[in-house]
């Protein structure tokens, strides 16, 4: 899970952002070709996994993500919901003093082979029939968001409000958390599955902004061991989800 490819300058571009941030997260995700021997490997069990259903929020035309902005909610088995605005990238020492301040907000750095990026969320608790209630129709999409998330939103949106955003989603999701005792720290595998039956399977893992890179040689050799694949083009998963359903919004 190591940015291997990144250069001297970006190294120290990224170490610096992560010193200024709350954590790192570590991520890789597998082709789809080698998907079924990660998932041996690993020794994943399907049935053991949380389900959760993601929906993103945006214009036809995806206006929010050319402005760096994601907005999302989630219904979690056995947890509940949540939603989340989310800017990136961010420089952590230019973010207001009232967001960094809030015990709502992270900043953290994701890193994955040959790229990064410093994103700073916004995060609310739900109750648990919110989201399901808000995408049903039932009531307004701006009641899934505080008054912290508004204002995060409105700070950087141009030109768009809440009112304007479609539903994209749901993104069906299976979520899996490991302990690898030789590993040492947590392994998370997520399965995310588009309605179109193509999936992306994400593993990662979090670390203290001091140790990305020892934590993500560790981490590389732990699933070279198993014969994971570390060489496949990477795809985030967020991306993928709002260009599949933009064009569905824009066929429609």
């Amino acid at each position: 899970m190591a940015a291997k490819q990144l250069d001297a300058e970006q190294v120290a571009e990224m170490l610096a952002l992560a010193k200024r941030s709350d954590s790192v997260e570590l991520k890789l995700t597998v082709p789809e070709n080698a998907q079924k021997s990660t998932i041996a490997a690993l020794g994943l069990d399907p049935l053991q996994a949380q389900i959760r259903q993601v929906f993103f929020f945006d214009t036809p035309d995806l206006a929010l993500d050319k402005q760096g902005i994601v907005v999302r909610a989630r219904r979690i088995q056995n947890k509940g919901d949540d939603s989340v605005v989310k800017l990136r990238p961010v420089v952590p020492d230019e973010l207001p003093t009232e967001f960094r301040r809030s015990p709502n907000f992270t900043v953290e750095v994701d890193a994955l082979p040959g790229g990064f990026v410093c994103s700073g969320t916004m995060k609310r608790v739900l109750d648990l029939a919110e989201v399901r209630s808000t995408v049903s129709g039932d009531r307004p999409l701006k009641k899934l968001f505080s008054k912290e998330q508004k204002a995060l939103f409105a700070a950087r949106a141009n030109g768009v409000a809440l009112d304007d955003l479609s539903i994209l989603g749901p993104i069906f999701v299976l979520k899996l958390r490991l302990q690898p005792a030789e590993l040492g720290r947590p392994l998370v595998v997520e399965a995310w599955i588009y309605p179109d039956g193509s999936r992306i399977l994400e593993l990662s893992t979090k670390c203290r902004p001091t140790e990305p890179f020892q934590v993500a040689v560790e981490s590389r050799a732990f699933l070279a061991e198993r014969g994971v694949d570390l060489s496949g083009d990477q795809e985030t998963k967020t991306r993928k989800a709002l260009r599949y359903f933009a064009k569905q919004l824009q066929e429609a």
